[in-house]
């Protein structure tokens, strides 16, 4: 198979599509952005992080709130979520452009996103200055997620929760599920 250099880029793909609330505490402002740049990077403590350019409204408000809040939409919510991602919270009020309801958390004083069936709320622990973007570390407090997307076994129905993600520019749509960690050794 013959391949092809590309110029160094962030290849990976697909990421995870997210849209991170968080309020600035000293004028009450609440805000969404569009994160495709987040993952799990630890297990224990549990910690995500999330890469924001500084420019960004949300750096500067989960700079100085100290938390924030992962919410996984559904793919129903793709053109919700890429207006949160092409607005600026300086101009717009997301919350009410995207019709979505900001919803008490319970560990921290960023609110949820009512809509999206999994949030996941963060403690700020560090900070890393990368380049283009800065990395925020968050401490997973507590997760919720809807008891209609709830499986059989307690855990979450991928299925029923109908995540999407972005691949170099675009939205996707998940497929099917084709296996499970171990499966090749069992």
């Amino acid at each position: 198979m013959k391949k092809s250099e590309l110029s160094p880029c962030p290849a990976l793909y697909p990421v995870p599509v997210a849209l991170v609330s968080s309020i600035d505490k000293a004028t009450g402002k609440i805000n969404i952005i569009t994160i495709a740049w987040c993952g799990n990077i630890c297990s224990d403590p549990p910690m995500v992080s999330i890469s924001i350019r500084p420019s960004r409204l949300s750096h500067s408000i989960i700079s100085q709130t100290k938390d924030f809040v992962i919410n996984i939409p559904t793919s129903d919510m793709a053109r919700k979520v890429d207006l949160c991602g092409v607005k600026s919270g300086r101009d717009t009020d997301k919350f009410k452009a995207c019709s979505l309801t900001p919803a008490a958390s319970l560990k921290i004083s960023s609110p949820a996103i009512k809509e999206c069936p999994v949030n996941i709320e963060c403690a700020l622990k560090s900070v890393i200055k990368l380049g283009t973007h800065d990395m925020f570390i968050g401490e997973v407090l507590t997760v919720r997620a809807d008891e209609s997307i709830m499986g059989e076994n307690g855990a979450i129905d991928y299925a029923k929760a109908r995540p999407f993600t972005y691949n170099q520019g675009e939205y996707w749509d998940l497929g099917k599920n084709i296996g499970s960690h171990g499966f090749s050794s069992r």
